[in-house]
């Protein structure tokens, strides 16, 4: 059981930022990472699809017998986990935005969040940012277009600049000092915002949080690798296997990627 892997799973290429995070912290750790970049972006699509997206991914993880099951995914998180732990006997781990340290030590009292639709119109964002963020101004941003630009290798381009702008300006004017992205597609955005951003606004994704919390249940459960030899990754998308292998290209970990149909 322990040398199973971690299962991964995302609307597209977007949670290889949170797998990275995994792989540096439990190197000897193997992964499964599915991308389900044909029925990307999920944040446009209506939760009664998100759940069951969710629960066709993980159905395939399991079918290739994944310990734990990592929703690298905001909008799966926020509209599926519940559903997907009452279902499955296997941990979960989620990822939601990280509105509690921003609203912890900003100083301006405004805090940016930018995420898909789907995400901020969910119950538990709300419930989350009711708990953390009573005494701030959140300014709520949905990134229509962003993910699809993404999982089309289109980072760089001035399409994204010019919608990425339209986005941020609005936010640098109302004086935010934390701007939280809440989808796992945008820390790939990261090097781009920081040039839009002054020096004065920090960024916070939830990658690391994600693999600290990944390290910590497979501890408690008793799962982790005991073996010492790098672990494997494996990755599977059902869309594009260029557009996977060029956001992994970075890495220095040998990688297999392939497509797949689920």
């Amino acid at each position: 059981m322990h040398d199973k892997p971690i299962g991964i799973f995302d609307s597209g290429v977007g949670g290889t930022s949170i797998w990275a995070e995994i792989s540096d912290l439990l190197p000897n750790e193997n992964t499964i990472y599915l991308a389900d970049s044909k029925y990307a972006p999920y944040g446009k699509r209506s939760k009664e699809e998100i759940i069951e997206l969710s629960i066709k991914n993980t159905e395939k993880l399991l079918e290739i017998n994944c310990k734990i099951v990592v929703v690298a995914c905001n909008t799966a998180t926020t509209n599926a986990i519940k559903v997907l732990r009452s279902i499955y006997d296997i941990p979960f781990i989620g990822i939601e935005p990280a509105i509690k340290p921003a609203a912890i030590h900003t100083k301006t009292k405004k805090v940016g969040v930018l995420a898909t639709k789907g995400t901020l119109s969910s119950e538990l964002f709300s419930k989350t940012s009711d708990l953390y963020a009573n005494n701030i101004e959140v300014i709520e941003v949905i990134g229509t277009g962003l993910v699809e630009l993404i999982e089309t290798g289109r980072i760089n381009s001035d399409e994204m600049h010019t919608l990425l702008a339209s986005y941020i300006k609005p936010l640098v004017i109302q004086n935010i000092d934390y701007l939280v992205l809440g989808c796992s597609h945008y820390p790939y955005l990261i090097p781009i915002l920081k040039k839009m951003l002054s020096d004065k606004v920090t960024i916070i994704d939830s990658g690391e949080a994600v693999a600290r919390q990944t390290k910590s249940i497979l501890n408690i459960k008793k799962l982790l690798n005991p073996n010492l030899e790098m672990g494997t990754h494996i990755f599977y998308t059902n869309k594009d296997a260029d557009i996977l292998k060029n956001i992994l290209r970075k890495s220095n970990t040998k990688l297999n990627v392939s497509e797949l149909d689920f």
